[in-house]
């Protein structure tokens, strides 16, 4: 579920396609996105060993521990793009703005937090060149809390 108002747009993203961009300014630390009617997950285990599912991984998107959730409908959450330095902060499922964000803003988060852990991404980051590779569970956990806990308090990022 998007919680702002937002519309679907040419990303600004070179190559990206379609990005999902603010209809009105965010605070810092505003929810952005939040999960909902999420219906099953699946391990990567049984994602890879089954066929139909291994199909799929492109919709594919990491939300605890080896936990995934499949989106080949693409949800208007799936247009949100990658960005080394996003305005979104991706945590357990939810999108929090990672600073203030004017409305126009396109919301971006890190990809690696969703991949599964040390699968590399089909393209690169646009604005680095580097490889999109995906943390370990508990890599991506302790840098997203540390990161939402300075956001929250206000304090730059450890």
């Amino acid at each position: 579920m998007i919680l702002p108002r937002y519309r679907i747009a040419a990303s600004g993203i070179g190559g990206a396609g379609k990005g999902l961009f603010l209809d009105e300014d965010v605070a810092a630390g505003s929810i952005v996105t939040a999960p909902d009617a999420i219906d099953r997950t699946w391990s990567l285990t049984d994602i890879m060993a089954t066929p139909e599912l291994r199909t799929q991984l492109y919709a594919a998107a990491r939300w605890f521990e080896d936990r995934y959730t499949l989106s080949p409908d693409w949800p208007d959450e799936c247009y949100i793009n990658h960005s080394f330095e996003p305005t979104g902060l991706w945590h357990l499922g939810f999108v929090f703005a990672a600073r203030a964000l004017p409305a126009g803003s396109e919301i971006t988060v890190d990809y690696r937090h969703l991949l599964p852990p040390g699968q590399e991404e089909d393209f690169i980051d646009t604005a680095t060149g580097e490889k999109i590779v995906g943390l370990s569970w508990a890599e991506s956990l302790a840098t997203s809390t540390r990161a939402l806990a300075s956001l929250l308090a206000g304090t730059p990022a450890i």
